[in-house]
């Protein structure tokens, strides 16, 4: 419940930070899209001045590559060293992974980066360009590293690492899209439950990559 007594947004210091003017323009950037998202609005939102903006970032697209450098590589990196430190079998590396993803980024302001750049690439091919090197790349990566994991360890069923990896990626792409369209209705076959889908997900996946139980001696 929002306070009656909160301080106007404009009663805020010049001297905003840094991380105040990325925390608005997140707001702004899933909220309207990154071509209706303007610097103006996002000096306001942060409640400073254009000129005041202009001291940390050169334009617009830097302030995006800010944004992702600051809230969604992190979380990337720290799924790397979980994937890379994991002691367990590689089906609970892929629960622990599939479920730390969606908390971090499903259930966040985050979670609308992803329809921003599905809906806006192709008119924004250098913003696209730059969260595939930094982002897309890194999280394929990191799936072909669990899929070799789990051969290498004998778990799974010696598969074609490159298309085995669009496969994993495609569901949970289609979660946050969804969360972010459909999802926003709220009711009947719209009202998801990430958890189940990621679990059903995560079980159709498992069975088609493990390998068949040694059928029993006669």
């Amino acid at each position: 419940m929002n306070c009656p007594f909160k301080k106007p947004r404009w009663t805020r210091r010049k001297e905003a930070r840094p991380q105040e003017l990325l925390a608005a323009a997140l707001d702004l950037f899933v909220e309207r899209g990154y071509a209706a998202t303007r610097l103006d609005d996002v000096a306001a939102q942060a409640g400073v001045s254009k000129g005041t903006l202009y001291l940390y970032f050169t334009n617009k697209e830097e302030l995006f590559k800010a944004v992702v450098r600051e809230n969604v590589v992190p979380v990337l990196g720290e799924a790397e060293e979980i994937v890379d430190s994991f002691q367990g079998p590689t089906a609970d590396l892929f629960h622990h992974i599939a479920h730390g993803w969606w908390e971090r980024m499903g259930t966040t302001k985050l979670s609308g980066i992803t329809k921003l750049m599905v809906a806006e690439s192709n008119n924004f091919p250098e913003v696209a360009r730059f969260y595939h090197d930094e982002v897309i790349s890194r999280g394929n990566a990191m799936i072909a590293r669990m899929l070799e994991r789990g051969i290498e360890r004998g778990e799974f069923r010696n598969i074609d690492i490159k298309q085995a990896m669009n496969v994993v990626c495609a569901p949970m792409i289609m979660l946050l899209l969804w969360k972010h369209s459909f999802g926003a209705l709220g009711h009947g076959e719209a009202a998801m439950s990430p958890e189940k889908y990621l679990n059903s997900f995560i079980d159709l996946l498992l069975h088609g990559v493990l390998k068949p139980a040694a059928m029993p001696s006669s």
